[in-house]
Order: C-alpha cells, then sequence, then structure tokens
C-alpha cells in the first residue's frame, strides 16, 4: 500500500513510524511539539508520543550536545534544527563529539543520533535560512551527510538514518516540502544509505544533482536534444562513486550541479574522483553548474543565485559541444 504524501508529510509519517516502532527514539528541537515545527514537519507527534516528543530551547548547541549524551546512553535523538544556517552554532558538538565519539571511545560508545533540519533555497527566506553547507558535513569524518529529493526517497532515507548507529545529518530542502506528491510506501519502508539512484537513463551524457536540484535538472535534460542519464546520489558522505562513474564511463560526459558556492564545493570532489578512476573515458572536460562564491542573497537576487533548467541546460549543451 502507497499513499499519495509531500515530503514534509513524508518526514512526519517516517519519525511517526519510528517513534511507534521502538522506544529509543526521540524526537526534539525548538517549536516541534506543540507547534509540530516551523515547517509542520513533527506536527500531532505529541499528540501520539506526549512522552518523547518535545520543545528544545533556541540553543543549537545545547540541542546537539543533549542528543550526543542521549545517544551514548542509549536512546535514539532525533533533533531538528529550525533552519540549517542555524547549524554552525552547533558545529563544534557535531565535529568534535558526535562525529568522534565511537572512535574517541574505541567503540566503546555509538552515537545514534540523527540531526533533521529545513536547507537550501527557493523559498524567499530572510538570511541564513537558504545556505547548502552539505559539503562541510562531508568533510566531517565519522559523519553520514543525506539529502533527499522525493517523498519516498524521504521516508526511507529518514528510517534508515534513524537506525543507523552513526550520527547523520539530514538536510531536507525547503523548497520540496510541498512541491509535489508521489506514492510512498505505507509501514517499515528504508532506502539504504550510500546508494545513488538512477532518476533518468540516458546514454550521452550523465547529469548528477541532488535535493531540490534533481526536478531542475530532470527539466533540463528534458529540453536538450540528448538522453541525458540523471544521477542522485542521495546520500553525500558516503558517495556512491562507482553508480557515477559506471554513468561517466557509458557516457564520456558529465554535469554536476548543486546550489551551494563553487569553491570547494562537493561537485569538487566528484569532478576529481572522475578524473582518478574515469578520466581515460571522457570525451569533454566535466562541468559545473553551482551556486557563486557570494554569501546567500536576499529576495530580490534569490533566481539569480540558484542553479535553474536554464542554467543546467546550457551546462549541458557546453558539456555536449565540447
Amino acid at each position: 500500500m502507497a499513499n499519495e504524501l509531500r515530503m514534509v508529510e513524508a518526514v512526519r509519517q517516517a519519525l511517526g513510524e519510528e517513534l511507534g516502532r521502538d522506544e529509543s527514539v526521540v524526537v526534539y528541537g525548538q517549536d516541534v511539539a506543540v507547534n509540530g515545527g516551523v515547517f509542520r514537519a513533527t506536527q500531532g507527534l505529541v499528540e501520539e508520543h506526549p512522552n518523547r516528543v518535545y520543545d528544545a530551547p533556541v540553543a543549537e548547541s545545547g540541542i546537539v550536545g543533549l542528543g550526543v549524551g542521549l545517544a551514548a546512553h542509549g536512546l535514539r535523538p532525533v533533533a531538528e534544527i529550525q533552519f540549517s544556517g542555524f547549524m554552525h552554532q552547533a558545529y563544534h558538538q557535531i565535529q568534535q563529539h558526535a562525529a568522534r565519539l565511537r572512535s574517541r571511545s574505541r567503540g566503546s560508545y555509538e552515537c545514534p543520533m540523527t540531526i533533521r533540519s529545513p536547507y537550501g533555497g527557493g523559498i524567499r527566506a530572510l538570511e541564513h535560512h537558504s545556505e547548502s553547507f552539505e559539503v562541510g558535513y562531508a568533510h566531517t569524518p565519522g559523519l553520514k551527510v543525506v539529502v533527499p529529493s522525493t517523498p519516498a526517497d524521504t521516508k526511507g532515507l529518514l528510517t534508515s538514518s534513524i537506525r543507523d548507529p552513526d550520527p547523520v545529518v539530514f538536510l531536507e530542502p525547503t523548497r520540496l516540502y510541498r512541491a509535489f506528491r508521489e506514492p510512498v510506501p505505507e509501514g517499515d519502508h528504508t532506502v539504504p544509505l550510500g546508494e545513488a539512484r538512477t532518476v533518468e537513463e540516458g546514454d550521452d551524457v550523465t547529469v548528477v544533482c541532488w535535493g531540490a536540484m534533481v526536478r531542475e535538472a530532470t527539466r533540463a535534460a528534458e529540453s536538450v536534444d540528448a538522453n541525458v542519464e540523471v544521477i542522485d546520489p542521495r546520500t553525500i558522505f558516503p558517495l556512491d562513486s562507482e553508480t557515477i562513474l559506471d554513468s561517466v564511463r557509458k557516457t564520456g560526459r558529465c554535469v554536476v550541479v548543486h546550489e551551494a558556492p563553487r569553491t570547494a564545493g562537493m561537485a569538487a570532489e566528484i569532478v576529481a574522483r572522475i578524473n582518478d578512476e574515469a578520466l581515460y573515458y571522457l570525451e569533454a572536460p566535466v562541468e559545473r553548474v553551482t551556486g557563486y562564491d557570494v554569501p546567500f542573497p536576499l529576495f530580490a537576487r534569490e533566481d539569480e543565485y540558484l542553479p535553474d533548467e536554464g542554467r543546467i541546460a546550457a551546462g549541458i549543451e557546453r558539456a555536449l559541444s565540447a
């Protein structure tokens, strides 16, 4: 059985089912209980699980630090940071404690903690509400970093993240929360972490993208006169390099798309891996279509900053014509 759900509803369903399945799961964060979260992703959960869903102070470092302690003592905390731009206030807890707990204790402790947060642009938000910093978390050994792009993947990936023995940063593309519906399986539904999804198959050029960029890239692929293969890594770390490399070996051309700034973005790592493992298969340099090396702009310039169908299509055309 499957219901037609939006991404925000898939988040709520995954959390509700895991709370019902496993008494060690606790859900908390700013306004997640009484108000159901700023995007209402946790609406109704406190009524169903009053002793395991609760509000937290506006203190991101405390939210994550509390989760490290809960996880070390046998619980599975799922913490929400209201916007990913405010996760930086907790980065020392994420990087120095959550990510290192297993190695620091030589395996005596695990940190089965999931840190959820809305992320990315596209909703005309205020300053510090639209950042894309996935590469920073991918650069933190000990963390897994997940970015879903569909409601079904959201439920499956979030369920797998909650059950994982290690800490997971789970970034939910804000502009996709209510963008579309699709069938989402009821009951136990998991998607393995570290496995990419082939969104569209093709043999002319590979486009690698994640989060909100998957919809833009799929539209761009339909607008060009070529057979475009679209790959969604789903998990930024660990990255499913083999699926990407196999596609590039087949097509000989590649475009990597993300809305984060260009310099040292995740696209650079993907290009490096292609150069390491599939250089002799390339028929053209790998193209990058990304955000710009500036602070995320406010309302009037947001559309100019974010990669869209036109910019991605132009990147595909450059890869095909080189």
